[in-house]
């Protein structure tokens, strides 16, 4: 095993290191940049480039298929790094770079009537790190332009709504990025769980999802689908250290506990969510996640790729320039 570990860590220096290397010239580059057009175009070899660290792209090893099991999924594996946990941490900050970059792009273009708008739906059992996640992966970001929602019980008022209605409400404007911490999914899991709805009322969500997914994406929004797979091992640690910390004792919730103790029940609940909701128009992204510095790359990556590839451009102009100048010069 510490020959194998010694061969791996050799093709990490000579690969994800040089590589990374490069993206960091590729950022000088950009900072030099005379015209909008050429700083467009390192922004996208900077991405590129960040791609090219993984020996296989995420996108494609870690999309919900067919034949894939979310209870066979092994919390601890790094399913396409090559390199160890400085390395991803490295490149998340180049990776989040990029992506302030991409969402004041993004965010140009909405003041501006485009469309286009990006909701995260961020998924997987109590302490997998989906709060952690937002926080690094959005580091640079702008707080103008990300709107960030999670949610629990329905309230009183929610539960005279349709269960979509809370969703709604909460949905990325035109230009926005949206993070949604748990989501309209738990309008599935918790009834098939413990029964709080009729089955085949709450069966019927499947196809309702979808619908509402589709009718989000034509209309220009993608949606970005990520379950957290953690251990019950990890989430032990991670609940223990809520006890023993003062400052996250407000983390921590006699229910988690419920909730533990049915993990077999959450697993089948959401292993059937994917087989019915992993569409074309919003796949479902599976994600190993005890190694939360590998999670937080993996979400980095798939973000800014999904934002590069709404192939934006910054907004033109769309007064007469010289006749503003000559404004503000006789002001």
């Amino acid at each position: 095993m510490a020959d194998k570990d010694v061969k791996r860590g050799t093709v990490k220096d000579s690969n994800v290191e040089r590589t990374l290397k490069k993206v960091e010239d590729h950022l000088d580059t950009i900072r030099r940049a005379k015209t909008v057009s050429v700083r467009l175009a390192h922004v996208a070899k900077v991405s590129e480039l960040l791609s090219s660290v993984w020996e296989l792209p995420p996108a494609q090893l870690l999309r919900f298929h067919s034949d894939m099991d979310v209870r066979e999924v092994d919390p601890h594996s790094l399913p396409g790094w090559g390199g160890d946990r400085s390395d991803a941490e490295h490149f998340m900050q180049i990776s989040s770079l990029s992506i302030a970059r991409y969402q004041r792009l993004l965010y140009a273009n909405g003041t501006q009537k485009s469309r286009k708008r990006l909701l995260i739906v961020l998924q997987g059992m109590d302490a997998s790190g989906k709060g952690g996640i937002v926080r690094h992966v959005f580091s640079q970001g702008d707080p103008m332009g990300i709107h960030y929602h999670g949610f629990g019980a329905p309230t009183e008022e929610e539960k005279q709504h349709d269960y979509l209605w809370r969703v709604k409400r909460q949905l990325p404007s035109n230009g926005w990025i949206g993070i949604f911490d748990r989501s309209h999914y738990e309008d599935i899991v918790m009834p098939h769980i413990y029964g709080t709805v009729p089955e085949d009322e709450w069966r019927a969500r499947y196809d309702e999802i979808n619908q509402f997914e589709h009718d989000l994406v034509a209309d220009g929004c993608t949606v970005l689908k990520i379950f957290l797979v953690s251990s019950r091992e990890e989430q032990k640690k991670h609940f223990l250290d809520r006890l023993d910390d003062p400052t996250k004792y407000w983390k921590f919730d006699p229910s988690d506990l419920e909730a533990r103790e049915r993990w077999d029940e959450y697993m089948d609940a959401w292993q059937e969510v994917f087989e019915k909701t992993s569409t074309d128009d919003a796949p479902w992204y599976i994600v190993p996640a005890d190694n939360r510095w590998y999670s937080r790359a993996v979400v980095s990556e798939l973000l800014r790729i999904s934002m590069r590839n709404m192939n934006l451009m910054w907004p033109p102009l769309r007064v007469d320039a010289d006749e503003m100048r000559r404004r503000l010069e006789n002001d």
